[in-house]
């Protein structure tokens, strides 16, 4: 092999081992890759800024919100013209919805809120979320509406809501209700819409559909598709933070914007189901691992589920209720394993945790709910694997010993000398002095069935 020229040879004719640094490219790449979206590029029209569509879909939560404040000032950042957001939520988290609103109401790109594609709806948060863009459509067979505010532990949204009972409703609810009705009409008389139909929307869950909505001024266009929108808002002139500014999309082709990987792999974990399994598998693999100190993949596992449980947990509304029968049943289970109680502890924490299951997100809300067919599978899978080290304690205790003096008991023996009535006999690879009732031949078969002290007492196998 030829020497670079004015390099000398520091191998001393070794091989050369390939740096360490040599991979660390790659590496960094690879994690830019996972931490980013697909790269932003479009085709832009000339003298114009480009047009960016993204999606929010399912629950509104805090995954949510930080990817569209992300997006939207990436896009002020890069000078885009127009933001689209297609929109279909069943609602969401209080706090998310407002980080989402504040977002667009200070905006310096306009953004339009498309509620896509049919069959799509914008029911609790995705209210406020229309009503707060700069432009409001919808497609055919949509519906918006049902944004009465559901008290739950982590402040919520939840849709389909029935109007409280003024009787029995609580100063808290009353509060709750009134700040929303307050800051619904806010949103909506910053915008120029029917601020009026949108503290029906909060107070008495009334939903529209989108021809309903158009009448009513609740939103500015009804489209078929994006590009039947880009048609009808170009030319169109929107107040971006006092200054008007008339859109031109006509020429402009749409790019799509992808949630990154970071945040769909957060959306995911995040989504009640998902955390509800994560926390069981969490203490399944903590518990074995403990059980079996050593065993190191499910105590890896474990820890892992449990961290990713307990961010999951951090983001959702929760019960403590149920949160805390789930960790009875996990002690009743363990407690199953270590007290014999003929299953009535099993069967007990099989109670606790279907009904744990059941409350440990508001059931008011029903895109909160973790599914029968969820709970149930998971509830059988975590009962048989205790009810599985049951079965292994219990055989274990019923096995008959293999070492120690208890372990001598009903061995075979060959009798080495005459036994009148001591002598010495072979077992376990070892010789033992032996005494029996009687007199035993040299050679014999003998069975052992007591010890005292250092001898064996044996007698003889009769065929």
């Amino acid at each position: 092999m030829r020497k670079a020229p004015g390099r000398p040879d520091r191998s001393g004719g070794r091989p050369a081992r390939p740096s360490r640094r040599r991979y660390l490219l790659p590496v960094l790449l690879a994690c830019l890759v996972l931490s980013s979206g697909r790269p932003i590029r479009g085709d832009v029209a000339e003298g114009r800024g480009g047009i960016w569509v993204m999606k929010i879909e399912g629950i509104i939560n805090p995954v949510t919100a930080d990817y569209t404040v992300e997006t939207l000032e990436r896009a002020a950042r890069e000078d885009v013209q127009v933001v689209i957001i297609t929109l279909d939520t069943p609602g969401g988290l209080d706090l998310s919805m407002r980080e989402i609103v504040k977002t667009l109401l200070s905006s310096p790109v306009p953004v339009v809120v498309f509620v896509y594609p049919q069959g799509s709806r914008a029911a609790s948060a995705g209210v406020w979320i229309t009503l707060a863009s700069h432009v409001a459509a919808m497609a055919p067979s949509t519906n918006i509406g049902a944004a009465h505010p559901v008290m739950m532990g982590g402040g919520g949204i939840g849709g389909g809501g029935e109007k409280p009972d003024e009787k029995t409703s609580t100063t808290m609810e009353e509060k709750v209700l009134n700040d929303a009705v307050a800051y619904i009409r806010a949103v909506a008389e910053e915008r120029g819409r029917n601020a009026e139909w949108a503290e029906k929307a909060v107070r008495e869950s009334v939903s529209i559909t989108a021809a309903e909505a158009l009448d009513l001024g609740v939103i500015d266009l009804v489209c078929a598709d994006i590009e039947e929108l880009l048609l009808k808002i170009d030319g169109r002139t929107v107040l971006v933070n006092g200054e008007e500014r008339v859109l031109h999309t006509r020429d402009a082709a749409p790019v799509e914007v992808e949630m990154p990987m970071r945040y769909r792999f957060l959306k995911t974990i995040t989504n009640p189901s998902i955390a509800y399994i994560l926390m069981l598998v969490g203490v399944v693999g903590l518990y074995f691992e403990l059980s079996n100190p050593g065993a190191i993949p499910p105590g890896v596992v474990g820890v892992i589920s449990l961290v990713l449980a307990l961010y999951s947990l951090h983001q959702l509304p929760i019960n403590y209720a149920g949160l805390a029968l789930i960790v009875l049943a996990i002690v009743l289970f363990i407690a199953e394993v270590k007290i014999t109680s003929f299953g009535l502890l099993a069967v007990g924490g099989i109670v606790s945790m279907v009904l744990g299951s059941l409350m440990l997100f508001d059931p008011q809300v029903p895109f909160l709910r973790v599914s029968w067919s969820v709970i149930i599978p998971t509830v059988l899978i975590t009962a048989a694997f205790f009810l599985f080290l049951v079965g292994l304690v219990v055989r274990a205790q019923r096995r008959k010993p293999t070492t120690g003096k208890e372990g001598m008991i009903g061995e075979i023996a060959l009798a080495q000398t005459n036994l009148d009535p001591t002598g010495k006999v072979f077992v376990q690879g070892e010789l033992w002095s032996a005494v029996c009732d009687g007199k035993i031949k040299k050679g014999s078969r003998v069975r052992v069935v007591g010890i005292e002290g250092m001898t064996l007492r044996v007698e003889e196998i009769v065929d």
